[in-house]
């Protein structure tokens, strides 16, 4: 098995989101949108994991210091995609394995999606490999372009697509794996060539095709896996959509919940089988139910409430 770090982009402000805290830490289901991208690194055996910060770092560092495998690297500037990673340079430099770099604010990340990229990027002996989704509206995305062989020829940010480019529907949501020494190679030639006078990690995959090195793109990423969060509306879609997740995992484990729009439960509590959630129940943070239990309707549990098994939780009632 390759060795394997991971930089994940988590300096950004976000205007959009009109705050104070780091964009990385607003909560989606109670955990902060960072520890769900760190999480699915985890689970594919990233040895190391580089957490690019820049705006409000210290929340973020104070947040994850007892993380053992995580090193913040900070990004004075915010200078593009690719500057955050070139700010890591020092960390992977005689690095000889592969290097995922991913976004802090994508929560709906799946370490299978990842587990899907890493075993194509091996499998094909390829320098760089991302992994692309397809959406039925991709405005605002970069358009993966392919050649009539299918291979692919670089991605085109949205205000560069020709009328014809705009039309295709693969785009990229940053899922990258790069070989490390062909990575640092890249950024040195990478320059601000745009409007923005900032550098594009997009820019080096341009740079690794036209140097005659292999390139793959796999479809891999669910639609709906693929939205990053920039606002507080974009906010709430992601909480849904981890909601239904949560609750698919509870239900598939044998917990019982009878109204799941009606219901929610936070990503760190822990429910025992055979156990009835009732409609209009907020489980919240580390709550442990055991089994055969019976929680509401209209019941709240703060984060540390423990109920033993065979328990019945009530609006009005107590530990029975």
């Amino acid at each position: 098995m390759a060795d394997r770090i991971a930089i994940i982009l988590a300096a950004g402000e976000s205007t959009r989101m009109n705050t104070k805290l780091p964009k990385v830490l607003h909560e989606v289901c109670g955990r902060p949108m960072l520890s769900y991208v760190l999480d699915a690194c985890r689970e594919v055996a990233v040895s190391k994991i580089l957490v690019v910060v820049g705006y409000n770092k210290d929340h973020v560092i104070e947040r994850y210091k007892d993380c053992d495998d995580i090193v913040f690297v900070e990004q004075d500037e915010q200078k593009g995609t690719a500057h955050a990673v070139m700010c890591c340079k020092g960390h992977i430099a005689g690095f000889d394995g592969q290097v995922l770099v991913l976004c802090g604010d994508g929560p709906l990340i799946r370490s299978e999606t990842l587990k899907t990229l890493i075993d194509k990027h091996t499998s094909e002996m390829s320098a760089a490999t991302l992994a692309t989704t397809v959406l039925d509206d991709p405005t605002g995305y970069g358009r993966i372009v392919r050649d009539s062989y299918g291979n692919i020829q670089g991605i085109v940010e949205e205000k560069d697509c020709t009328d014809q480019q705009r039309l295709i529907k693969e785009i990229n949501p940053s899922y990258y794996c790069f070989d490390a020494p062909v990575l640092l190679e890249a950024l040195d030639k990478i320059t601000p060539d745009n409007a923005k006078n900032e550098y594009y990690l997009t820019d080096a995959l341009h740079v690794i095709i036209h140097t005659g090195h292999k390139v793959m793109a796999v479809t891999a990423v669910a639609a709906q896996d693929a939205l990053g969060v920039n606002d507080r509306e974009q906010l709430s879609l992601a909480g849904k959509i981890m909601q239904r997740r949560i609750q698919h995992r509870l239900m598939n484990s044998g917990v019982t919940i009878v109204d799941p729009d009606n219901t929610w439960i936070d990503a760190r509590a822990r429910i025992g089988p055979d156990t009835v959630i009732e409609p209009f129940t907020y489980i919240h943070g580390q709550a442990e139910i055991g089994r055969d239990c019976r929680v509401g309707p209209f019941a709240y549990l703060r984060d540390g409430t423990v109920l033993e098994d065979n328990v019945v939780f009530g609006s009005f009632k107590g530990n029975e």
